[in-house]
C-alpha cells in the first residue's frame, strides 16, 4: 500500500478534507500536525525555509524521512513544508487542498471550491468542500445510532447550526426566528427532529434554541460523548443547515436528501456564489420554515479529486 502522510496544523477544518481524501484512496494516512518558527510562521509560504527540523517548532511533529509515497496537506504552514520536501524527494506526489498562495505549479494537485474562480492546468475544481462523509460510513452511522429516530415522528429532519465568524452573523434575532420555525415543524406537523450546534453558536443563541425547543420531543447533542453528527446525516429524511459552513452544506449535499438552507446575512460574494451555484443546480433551497421534498444527484467531489490522485500515482 502506499504510504501517505496528512500535513496540517491540525484544525479540523483544515485537516479533515485531507483524511476525507486520504480514506477516498483506502489509504491509512499518518497525520503530521505542524508548527512552524518565527519567523516563517509569520512570513510562510513566502519565505523559504532554511531546512526542515530548523523551521519547525519543537511542539510540531517531525518530518523526517522516509519521505511517503503521497503528501496530502491544507493550510498555510503547511504549504512551504510540503515544497521542502519536494526538494528532498521528487517522487512524493503532493496535493494542496484550498489555495496554497503560491503557483499552482509547485504542487502536483491543487483542490480547490469552484466559487474561489481561480484557474491552473493541475486545478481539480470541486463543486463544494473536500470532507471525510462516505456512503459506506453514513450505513454503519445508521447502524450505531438507529436509537435517535426511535418514538420520533415522520419524516425525521436533522438540523446542523453553525454560527457567526468573519463572513456571517448568526445574530440572537436571526437565532429566535430560526428556533421559533423549528419548534412550528415539530410541535404543529408532528415532524421528528434531532439538532447540533457548533462552538461558534454561542452561549446566547443556544439558550434561545433551548427555549424555544422546551417540552418539545427534539433530540439536542449537549456536545457530551461521542459526536452524533454521521448519525444524524444517517438517519435523517431530510436535512436543515446554517448557510455560514461551506463544509456542513457539502456534507449534507453528498446525502442525495433535502437539504433546507438557513440563509445567514453577511456572507462574502465567493460563499454567495457557492450557494447560488448549488441552488441553481437544484441541491439546495432555502428554509422558509417549512420542508420541501426533492431529488438531486449527490455530490462526490471527494471521490473525483481521489479519481485523479489516483490516476497521477499510476503514472509515477
Amino acid at each position: 500500500m502506499p504510504t501517505c502522510w496528512v500535513v496540517s496544523d491540525g484544525r479540523a477544518g483544515i485537516e479533515n478534507p485531507c483524511l476525507g481524501l486520504a480514506e477516498a484512496l483506502g489509504l491509512s494516512p499518518i497525520v503530521k500536525r505542524v508548527k512552524l518558527r518565527s519567523p516563517w510562521r509569520q512570513t510562510t509560504p513566502y519565505l523559504p525555509l532554511p531546512g526542515i527540523r530548523l523551521a519547525l517548532d519543537p511542539s510540531s511533529d517531525r518530518l523526517d524521512p522516509p519521505w511517503p509515497d503521497l503528501l496530502i496537506s491544507s493550510g498555510r504552514q503547511a504549504v512551504a513544508l510540503s515544497m521542502a520536501v519536494a526538494r528532498r524527494s521528487p517522487r512524493t506526489v503532493r496535493v494542496h487542498i484550498q489555495n496554497p498562495g503560491v503557483p499552482f505549479s509547485r504542487f502536483d494537485l491543487v483542490s480547490l471550491p469552484r466559487h474561489d474562480g481561480k484557474s491552473g492546468a493541475n486545478l481539480v475544481e470541486s463543486v463544494g468542500a473536500i470532507h471525510r462523509v462516505t456512503a459506506e460510513k453514513l450505513s454503519a452511522a445508521a447502524l450505531e445510532w438507529g436509537h435517535l429516530a426511535d418514538g420520533r415522528g415522520r419524516p425525521l429532519v436533522s438540523v446542523m447550526i453553525g454560527g457567526s465568524n468573519r463572513f456571517c452573523q448568526l445574530t440572537p434575532q436571526t437565532m429566535t426566528g430560526v428556533a421559533e420555525q423549528l419548534a412550528t415543524l415539530v410541535r404543529d406537523q408532528g415532524v421528528g427532529m434531532l439538532i447540533t450546534t457548533s462552538r461558534r453558536t454561542g452561549a446566547e443563541n443556544e439558550a434561545i434554541l433551548k427555549q424555544a425547543l422546551s417540552g418539545l420531543p427534539v433530540f439536542l447533542w449537549d456536545g457530551t460523548g461521542p459526536n452524533p453528527y454521521f448519525g444524524m446525516l444517517a438517519l435523517a429524511d431530510a436535512l436543515i443547515v446554517t448557510s455560514d459552513s461551506v463544509a456542513m452544506v457539502s456534507e449534507a449535499a453528498s446525502t442525495g436528501k433535502p437539504v433546507h438552507v438557513i440563509d445567514l446575512p453577511g456572507n462574502a460574494p465567493k460563499f454567495t456564489r457557492f450557494h447560488d451555484a448549488i441552488r441553481a443546480e437544484g441541491i439546495t433551497r432555502p428554509f422558509q420554515g417549512r420542508l420541501e421534498s426533492w431529488t438531486y444527484q449527490p455530490l462526490d467531489d471527494t471521490a473525483r479529486l481521489a479519481a485523479r490522485v489516483r490516476d497521477l500515482m499510476a503514472s509515477r
